[in-house]
């Protein structure tokens, strides 16, 4: 339903810029690299409690990090909208917050921490000005995010232990376009061994395999494919691809080397189950091995599964409308760049998930950064949102 003047009006007062950038700042100030997020989500959940909210620590899957849950209930029948988001930062060189004109710099400010900072500013506005009718927010924040470390298992055991809600809201550092399609991704790590030692190339074995060039043969069959997956396209999230980035073989320019590693992408659209992906993939792994007479894991994780969006659901057309009441334009459609927790709801339990943060950079770099000014409209839409979708 659309949201009244006086309601919105109500909530952009009563935003607290300095409190929202004390909530990121401190987030930022302490180090969560994915794993190790329990420090993070201890001080999230110290600050929740110091705002009068009723905090759970689910271990959900991950105990060493346990997840942070609040909610605000407005005590009358409606749905519940869920904000999520992740407290884990890549595995980078720390930096302590600071504030740079507009910008806030620091360790996982754009990915995510300021975005988290957005969602307790938005719980904290619909409690202060009780413009909430009807329903309810339920605010999650978890570990095991980014990978190649993480597996996202905290997430999909919070799913399946029902901390799920009507609808999601992440406040990833997208900002300029309503992602409605995105592909699923997932990582390759391909090993391919030979039993005997490493030893100087002129006193290689010549019964045994050269690693070297089945390693080369396999990233041609991989990009091979790559050209027939990318017959699979879409207008807005681009084509299917199978992409190999490295390949690492031996220790010094003459040495006969005893392993060769390839690591690279698979990318595939909706309707593409990642069970298939991952089964097609196998057996080209194991076409290759029983050719060449070698032994080859074929590793393969499942960073997330593709995502769609009905831009007609509940949740998508009162997002649009709250957008255009409070920046004076719609969002124009578009593609999820990369992969996020969207995905995991719309795939355990088809809930729409809609990806929308704050004008951001930096992320997975040593120079995150977050527009302030931003920051605070994230906190006002992700507000507005909640009364107009839950009521």
């Amino acid at each position: 339903m659309p949201i009244s003047v006086e309601k919105l009006n109500a909530i952009r007062q009563a935003v607290n810029r300095k409190r929202l950038l004390g909530t990121a700042r401190q987030l930022i100030d302490v180090p969560s690299p994915t794993c190790d997020a329990g420090a993070v989500a201890d001080a999230l959940a110290g600050l929740l409690s110091e705002e009068g909210f009723e905090v759970e620590r689910p271990p959900a899957a991950w105990p060493t990090s346990p997840a942070v849950v609040a909610r605000w209930d407005s005590g009358n029948p409606g749905r519940t909208l869920q904000f999520n988001g992740h407290l884990d930062t890549v595995h980078l060189p720390f930096e302590s917050s600071a504030v740079e004109g507009n910008r806030l710099t620091g360790s996982g400010a754009s990915d995510m921490k300021a975005g988290v900072a957005a969602m307790v500013e938005a719980l904290c506005i619909v409690r202060d000005t009780a413009v909430l009718g009807g329903g309810g927010i339920l605010l999650t924040a978890h570990d095991l995010h980014e990978a190649p470390w993480g597996d996202c298992r905290q997430l999909n055991q919070l799913i399946d232990d029902g901390y799920v809600g009507d609808g999601v809201l992440i406040p990833e550092y997208t900002h300029d376009v309503l992602p409605v399609i995105g592909r699923g991704n997932a990582h390759l790590k391909i090993t391919i061994s030979r039993p005997g030692q490493p030893v100087h190339e002129v006193f290689r074995p010549r019964e045994e395999p050269n690693v070297l060039e089945v390693g080369a043969r396999l990233a041609q069959r991989l990009l091979d494919w790559n050209v027939e997956l990318e017959k699979n396209s879409h207008p807005l999230a681009g084509c299917e691809s199978a992409f190999v980035g490295m390949l690492n073989c031996g220790e010094m320019y003459n040495q006969y080397p005893q392993t060769c590693e390839l690591q690279g992408t698979l990318r595939w659209l909706p309707g593409h189950a990642w069970e298939e992906v991952r089964r097609d993939y196998q057996t080209l792994v194991a076409g290759v091995a029983a050719e060449a007479g070698v032994a080859i894991d074929a590793g393969f994780l499942l960073i997330r599964d593709a995502f769609e969006l009905d831009q007609q659901s509940d949740l998508a057309v009162t997002f649009q409308n709250v957008y255009e009441d409070v920046t004076g334009e719609k969002l124009p459609i578009g593609a999820k760049p990369f992969v996020d927790d969207g995905s995991c709801f719309w795939q355990k339990k088809g809930i729409a998930a809609i990806t929308h943060g704050p004008e951001a950079g930096g992320a997975h770099t040593t120079s995150e950064w977050v527009n302030i000014d931003d920051l605070v409209r994230v906190a006002v839409v992700y507000a507005a949102t909640a009364v107009g979708f839950c009521e």
